[in-house]
C-alpha cells in the first residue's frame, strides 16, 4: 500500500505536466496563419460583407435576361423557318425553352428571398438567320464570360445558397448553348446545315441542353433523363 502512495504524487505530476504540453500545442496551433493565398477565400466569418440586396439585384438582371431570351430565341426560330432553315428553328427552340427553365428558376428564388417580381416586356430585334445565331453566341458568351461569374461570387459571399444553385444552373447550361451556336454558324457558313441534329433534349431542372441521347442523368442537376423534354422536327 504504501509503495501505491509514493507513486500516486509522481503519475500526478506526470499527467498535469502532459496536459499542460497539449493545451500549449493546441494554442499554438490556433494560432497558426492561414497558407499563403487562402486569405481572400470565402468563409463564414466574411459571407456577410455582400449584402443580400446586391443578390437580389444580379437574380432580377438574370430573370429579366432570361426572359428576354426566352421570347428571343422563340422569334429567331420562326425566322430560321421562314428562311428554311428547320434544324436551325428547332436549336432555337430548344434554346427558348431552356432559357424559360432558367427564368423560372430565378423567379422562385426572388420569392422565395420576398422579392417582387418585374414585369419584363422583352424588346430585341429579329435578323437573318446568321446574325440571330451571332446575336445569341454574343449573348450567352457575356453571360458565361461576365454575367454568371459575378453574380456567383456575390452569391457565394452572402452565403445565399439557392441564388448560387440557380445561378450556377444557368451559367453550365449557357456554357453549352455556346457549343450548340458555334456548331450552327459552322454549319450555315459552310452550306452543311443539313448536318445539324434534328432532335434535342432540354432538362426541365436546370435547362441543360443535348443535341444527342443524353446519358442516364443530367450532366448538371443529376435529373434523371426519362423526364427530359425532347423537341424534334419529325
Amino acid at each position: 500500500m504504501k509503495k501505491q502512495w509514493f507513486f500516486l504524487p509522481a503519475l500526478l505530476l506526470s499527467t498535469g505536466l502532459f496536459l499542460a504540453s497539449c493545451t500549449e500545442e493546441k494554442a499554438k496551433t490556433e494560432n497558426m496563419q492561414q497558407p499563403s493565398g487562402t486569405e481572400e477565400a470565402v468563409s463564414p466569418a466574411t459571407a456577410t460583407t455582400v449584402d443580400q440586396t446586391l443578390v437580389l439585384e444580379n437574380l432580377t438582371e438574370a430573370f429579366k435576361g432570361e426572359t428576354t431570351a426566352t421570347a428571343k430565341y422563340a422569334a429567331f426560330a420562326e425566322k430560321a423557318q421562314d428562311e428554311g432553315y428547320p434544324k436551325i428553328a428547332l436549336l432555337f427552340k430548344a434554346a427558348s425553352k431552356s432559357e424559360s427553365f432558367h427564368a423560372n428558376n430565378h423567379k422562385a428564388v426572388l420569392e422565395e428571398m420576398g422579392a417582387s417580381i418585374p414585369d419584363v416586356k422583352p424588346e430585341f430585334t429579329v435578323k437573318s438567320t446568321l446574325e440571330n445565331l451571332n446575336d445569341a453566341l454574343s449573348g450567352e458568351t457575356y453571360e458565361v464570360n461576365t454575367m454568371y461569374p459575378g453574380f456567383l461570387t456575390n452569391a457565394k459571399a452572402a452565403d445565399a445558397q439557392m441564388a448560387l444553385i440557380t445561378l450556377n444552373y444557368a451559367y453550365k447550361t449557357e456554357q453549352k448553348h455556346i457549343g450548340l451556336y458555334k456548331k450552327a454558324i459552322a454549319a450555315l457558313e459552310s452550306d452543311r446545315v443539313s448536318t445539324l441534329p434534328d432532335q434535342y433534349y432540354i432538362c426541365p431542372t436546370c435547362g441543360n441542353t443535348y443535341d444527342g441521347s443524353p446519358a442516364k442523368r443530367c450532366g448538371i442537376s443529376m435529373t434523371f433523363s426519362d423526364r427530359f423534354i425532347k423537341l424534334t422536327n419529325a
